[in-house]
């Protein structure tokens, strides 16, 4: 398992996991078994390791759903979510002959009464202790969560949808959690949108978190927090998770095979190796947010500093096969240097496809996205930014990712145009990759196409803060953070569901609660906490804006989630399915290993 995080959200679950289950064991000197299902081995996952498990008394983990050997002396605790599914598995495991001496049963969150009275009538005998620990989320990061739920996509936006008055309430359930995982009963606002799902789960939540705060055994939690909790749909800002981002986590992500958080690399003398890009990770997390130029200069850098420490450095340039000798010679240094032998090679791999095809288009998608070229000057004409890079050999993907920033900096075009741009392309069998945007409130076809239509909403002011040339771009959702921060969000666009008990401007104001003593969650916050969750997908350039606007108030720590994390291409592909019924699904072929 994943080692724990020490700041942030993995701290804070992982502690009330401390409160609630592992308090129970330590009441019995027997050790005793873990079983875990799909979600809480994830979770388990992201914030503790084995080693944690044994200390507390836990000796052995194991899946729901797999063929398990009886060991009926020991006592077995089952964090499990209230699913059907997982109640039979906990149901069989008592039918007959026990597999265990007794079970201890725990609910990631609310169980339905048909459920629990299902288990109480075949098993009662065996439990001895059954509890909603109400942890339906996964902190995916310190300050970065998800539900979990990338089909939630579908079910919301698809227009076959059978399922989306469900699916929000599930993620209505997982935002509630979340809240009082953290201790907080938010004000909440959403960003209005004629789709209306956001106004929608605004309105579940808030309904939920009454009914959550009135059952709840501690009375003290019924009175809202300082904290407030923002909603709004993935339509709010189209370009930012289509956009070629040059920021090292982001870049990673979209230009590099990276599955469930996994690199594979070849290693210098031909092997297959592979590293988990987490916060376990030290370097990872000091230069993730980085832009790459900056990056490739800080690696080698702190590869010296280590070499140095050790007496090894020979003023000659560091290579990855100078790592690997140095990795021999110093076993104590094994696993930093082999933290920088990755990096290196993930650097590298991201400069490679950087040359090779992004560079190319990155100023015209900025120059798109922004209106204006890196001087400052008024793009008059989109089309001829966008022309080059149509008749350059770009992947289809790239090609798509163009045609809609320039559409979404017309806010729309013409049919008749999009009728050609589908051909320039190629895809006149999948023009859904683009027409479907719609079905996220993006317009696509106007009637009108002059190109000082498309700013909706006006943006900060950002020319005097220092960037590079093809990073000038800003995820929107920075604005709303330093908005919501400063108290500026437009009382139009943004309504509230319920309010805080004061007008909240993320000052520094504390908890309107008195606490009798700290609680863990005091030790990573002095101020307020703003909450904001993205329904479709949050991307990772709008995760390093929690972190960055955290950092420049201090007074306030942001907590940015959705059902899902998103590269550019996943987001193509699943808008794309939006209009397929459920066996039809087109992929195109020429991405990442042909780019």
């Amino acid at each position: 398992m994943a080692a724990r995080a020490e700041h942030g959200l993995k701290k804070v679950v992982w502690q009330k996991i401390k409160d609630t289950i592992i308090a129970d064991c330590r009441k019995s000197e027997v050790w005793k078994i873990l079983i875990l299902d799909h979600f809480t081995t994830k979770l388990l996952s992201a914030c503790c390791k084995m080693s944690d498990l044994m200390s507390e008394g836990i000796t052995i983990v194991e899946d729901l759903f797999k063929i398990r050997e009886p060991v009926v002396e020991m006592k077995a605790i089952y964090f499990i979510s209230p699913t059907e599914k997982c109640v039979d598995a906990l149901i069989s495991d008592f039918k007959g002959k026990p597999k265990y001496k007794a079970a201890y049963v725990y609910f990631t969150d609310y169980c339905p009464d048909t459920l629990f009275n299902k288990m109480k009538l075949q098993c009662a005998k065996s439990v001895r202790v059954c509890k909603e620990i109400n942890i339906s989320f996964l902190p995916k990061e310190s300050q970065v969560f998800t539900c979990d739920n990338p089909g939630a996509f579908k079910s919301i936006y698809s227009v076959h949808s059978q399922d989306k008055e469900k699916t929000l309430e599930a993620l209505a359930d997982q935002l509630v959690t979340l809240c009082a995982t953290l201790e907080e009963n938010p004000a909440i606002r959403y960003r209005e949108s004629s789709l209306g799902n956001a106004k929608k789960l605004a309105e579940l939540v808030h309904k939920k978190l009454v009914c959550h705060y009135e059952i709840d055994e501690s009375q003290s939690k019924k009175s809202k927090t300082q904290a407030q909790l923002l909603i709004v749909e993935r339509g709010f800002d189209p370009a930012t998770p289509i956009l070629h981002e040059l920021t090292y986590q982001a870049m990673a992500y979209d230009l590099i095979t990276i599955k469930n958080d996994t690199y594979k690399y070849k290693s210098k003398d031909g092997s297959e190796r592979e590293a988990l890009l987490n916060e376990d990770d030290e370097l990872w997390v000091r230069l993730r947010h980085m832009h790459i130029a900056d990056v490739s200069e800080q690696i080698p850098k702190l590869v010296k500093e280590i070499s140095a420490n050790k007496k090894q450095q020979d003023g000659k340039n560091i290579t990855i096969s100078g790592l690997s000798q140095l990795m021999k010679k110093m076993p104590s240094f094994r696993k930093q240097l082999e933290q920088k032998t990755v990096h290196l090679n993930l650097t590298e791999d991201c400069m490679n496809k950087f040359q090779s095809h992004v560079e190319k288009l990155c100023k015209a998608e900025q120059d798109l996205a922004l209106g204006a070229d890196a001087d400052g000057q008024k793009v008059k004409d989109p089309m001829r930014t966008l022309l080059p890079v149509l008749l350059h050999p770009h992947s289809t993907y790239d090609k798509i990712r163009a045609v809609l920033l320039y559409i979404f900096s017309l806010n729309g075009t013409t049919e008749e145009n999009l009728n050609k741009l589908i051909q320039h392309v190629k895809i006149e069998n999948e023009s859904e990759f683009i027409r479907n945007w719609k079905d996220l409130g993006v317009t696509i076809i106007s009637s009108g196409t002059s190109f000082s239509q498309f700013r909706k909403t006006s943006r900060r002011e950002r020319s005097l803060e220092g960037t590079y040339c093809l990073s000038r771009w800003t995820p929107v959702i920075k604005d709303v953070m330093e908005d919501a921060v400063e108290g500026k969000l437009d009382a139009r666009e943004w309504p509230h569901e319920c309010e805080g008990p004061s007008t909240w401007n993320g000052s520094g104001a504390v908890s309107a609660r008195q606490k009798h003593k700290p609680s863990a969650l005091d030790e990573r916050r002095s101020g307020s906490r703003l909450i904001i969750f993205i329904i479709g997908g949050v991307s990772y350039s709008e995760m390093r804006c929690a972190y960055q606007v955290t950092q420049a108030t201090k007074s306030c720590e942001v907590i940015l989630g959705s059902s899902h994390i998103l590269t550019p291409t996943e987001l193509l592909d699943d808008i794309q399915a939006l209009s397929k019924g459920p066996m039809e699904k087109f992929e195109i072929q020429d991405e990442k290993s042909t780019a």
